[in-house]
């Protein structure tokens, strides 16, 4: 890779955010190199590029980070190389509504997830209700997207923003399921989702990037524990 086009991501292997953006380079078919971060002793690089949040992701192009959430970062690759597939659909409209569903996944569903496995009692079940009728109304939206059968939902290589913001918070979705022993994604409430989901962890980039289910298992229970643990602190 020249060095003018230089591009490094640093992330962590069990962060859903670095997920996101690790799909995107894949899907627009750009060079990285990636540096694993360790969280628990932050590298002076990293603290050097992102020296507000000290989090990752964090990209790095000819030597400037690139900082924001997420989001905002796969809006910059999309924006930034136009060659490979397109994150986000060419027309203005269709780009605005593509943001809304992704920025609904990711603040509304997705944080209710996160509360429902950090809490126990009458916490926890709130927020798994909050999460299904959230889910809910997700699937009613995308039914504009998927108007013609929900079993006609094919997906390829050339991932879009949905695709990967859906994917990098629900595509292990079995992983809270066994961990908060409840349905989560449901084929017959969902059935849209179901379908969408079961056909991203068949592609082999998808594959590629996911850990195995028993790691991500373990991972989750000692964050939830350690959640706990501080709750009831």
């Amino acid at each position: 890779m020249a060095e003018g086009n230089k591009v490094t991501l640093h992330g962590s292997w069990l962060s859903l955010y670095t997920k996101r953006v690790e799909l995107a380079l894949k899907t627009k078919g750009i060079p990285f190199e990636f540096v694993e971060a360790d969280l628990n002793n932050k590298s002076p690089l990293l603290l050097k590029y992102n020296p507000v949040h000290k989090k990752v992701p964090v990209l790095v192009r000819n030597g400037k980070p690139i900082l924001s959430h997420s989001g905002s970062v796969l809006e910059y690759i999309d924006e930034t190389w136009k060659t490979g597939p397109g994150l986000l659909p060419e027309d203005p409209y269709e780009r605005a509504r593509v943001r809304f569903w992704a920025s609904f996944v990711h603040q509304q569903v997705f944080e209710s997830l996160s509360l429902a496995c950090r809490s126990d009692g009458e916490v926890q079940e709130k927020a798994i209700k909050e999460l299904l009728e959230k889910l809910k109304t997700f699937e009613e939206g995308m039914k504009e997207f998927f108007p013609d059968s929900i079993d006609s939902i094919e997906r390829t290589k050339n991932l879009g923003l949905l695709d990967i913001v859906l994917y990098s918070g629900f595509g292990a979705h079995k992983v809270p399921e066994e961990v908060l022993g409840t349905k989560i994604i449901d084929p017959e409430k969902t059935p849209l989702i179901f379908s969408w989901l079961t056909a991203l962890n068949e592609l082999p980039l998808v594959k590629e990037l996911t850990p195995p289910h028993e790691k991500l298992v373990a991972v989750l229970q000692f964050f939830r524990n350690n959640a706990l643990k501080c709750g009831a602190a």
